[in-house]
């Protein structure tokens, strides 16, 4: 069922079938050039089937991501990025993207094809502040758990790409198709939507630093700037309706529901009445752990095999010097309720991008039997490691983490809970 989820989500698969839509193959043909630029986690497979299927009139194609496909299409220019928290690498990468987008002539076209990630790897501060500032920044947020709509309303205020601003610099229309890692699939959110209208402000960004930790945590450049922002000091990012948005269009081509479709498409083949929580999974992980078990123990006993579905994206407060990732710390917190659903359970959580956390799983699986194994093989309680922020060495030395690789794609977390069979 996991593996299903993420064949449902495909990043070559979907460019190609986002391609062959009237409208879209319509445009692509009629302009007389054309130039894409791909960025993000799934960059290097979007990239690569945009390609082979681009017409004649493809000028110039750059992909920007973490690390480059193992094969790149003939005359693509590949710039690396930094994620989670943007370096030189990833502003070199900007001012390479922006210098395509500002050559786009009126008549011409420009694809920008955007995944998770984007936000950090393709970073253009603003004049006013340093990569420091906005390395200091981004860290800072990123240790006290902001959620990404928070995240990125400061990094739009501290860009002059993000919040679409690079299609305010392009001369001719663009065309965004993007692979969604954000919950509800904002398209201003996704890759903090460096061709869509911002609808936050300056104030927003600043009342962001306020709620976590407070302005003096954060640098002074950063702090100055978005309060000279938030008293109209400065021009704010193009907000929707902005006439120099008018030729740019944007459109989601899958996301996080595409991979819970495709899990469930799988369990109904193996037999499992199948319940999807519409509902996205987010809040600190050992929550929203118990969240999900309390679903599934309201469906438990509608059917002898059931199978529970849902997907979203957590967030952990770290502390400590412990190894894990948001997924491995939903399972583990999983493992300790799984008794209240009174039959075998087996349930797991992954992130779809292949990578949870600074570790090499995708997340981790945990059954009716996980407490017991683990007690047995003296690794100690889940209480621990859940307070150690440890959930790596707990399932490292149970054999129970997912490892799939890098997949090359990213629509945030997918849960799926079986109860019974």
């Amino acid at each position: 069922m996991v593996r299903a989820g993420l064949a449902a989500v495909d990043a070559g698969r979907l460019v190609r079938e986002a391609l062959a839509v009237s409208d879209v193959a319509r445009r692509l043909h009629a302009a007389p050039a054309l130039d894409v630029i791909a960025v993000g986690k799934a960059s290097g497979p979007m990239l690569a089937a945009f390609v082979a299927a681009a017409p004649s009139s493809l000028r110039g194609a750059i992909g920007i991501g973490e690390a480059p496909p193992a094969e790149l299409p003939p005359g693509v220019r590949w710039h690396p990025g930094a994620h989670p928290v943007p370096d030189a690498r990833s502003v070199a990468a900007a001012r390479a993207a922006f210098r395509v987008a500002a050559a786009v002539r009126d008549g011409e076209l420009l694809v920008v094809l955007l995944s998770g990630g984007a936000s950090a790897m393709m970073a253009l501060p603003s004049d006013d502040i340093t990569l420091a500032d906005k390395q200091q920044t981004s860290a800072e947020l990123l240790r006290r758990g902001a959620e990404i709509h928070d995240l990125n309303a400061v990094r739009k205020h501290l860009s002059a790409i993000k919040g679409g601003q690079l299609a305010a610099a392009c001369g001719g229309s663009t065309l965004t198709l993007a692979l969604s890692d954000v919950v509800g699939d904002d398209l201003s959110a996704i890759g903090s939507g460096p061709t869509v209208g911002d609808g936050t402000t300056f104030r927003d960004a600043l009342a962001v630093l306020q709620r976590h930790g407070g302005e003096a945590r954060y640098p002074p450049a950063v702090v100055s700037r978005l309060t000279r922002g938030a008293a109209g000091a400065l021009r704010e990012t193009p907000k929707p309706g902005d006439p120099r948005l008018a030729r740019s269009d944007a459109r989601v081509i899958g996301g996080c529901r595409s991979a819970l479709d495709g899990a469930r498409a799988a369990a109904e083949r193996l037999g499992y009445a199948v319940h999807v929580i519409d509902d996205p999974v987010t809040g600190e992980a050992r929550v929203a752990a118990h969240g999900l078990i309390a679903a599934a123990k309201t469906y438990a006993g509608s059917a002898p095999r059931l199978c529970i579905v849902a997907g979203g994206e957590t967030t952990v407060r770290a502390t400590g010097d412990g190894k894990g990732g948001r997924n491995q710390e939903c399972a583990l917190a999983m493992a300790r309720e799984l008794d209240a659903l009174g039959a075998a359970v087996v349930a797991a959580s992954i992130g779809t991008d292949g990578i949870d956390g600074p570790t090499d799983a995708a997340g981790a699986i945990v059954d009716s039997a996980t407490l017991a194994r683990a007690e047995a093989a003296d690794i100690g309680p889940p209480e621990r490691a859940l307070e150690e922020h440890n959930s790596y060495v707990f399932f490292d030395e149970l054999n129970d983490l997912i490892r799939t690789g890098p997949t090359g794609t990213n629509v945030g977390d997918l849960q799926i809970i079986l109860v019974g069979g």
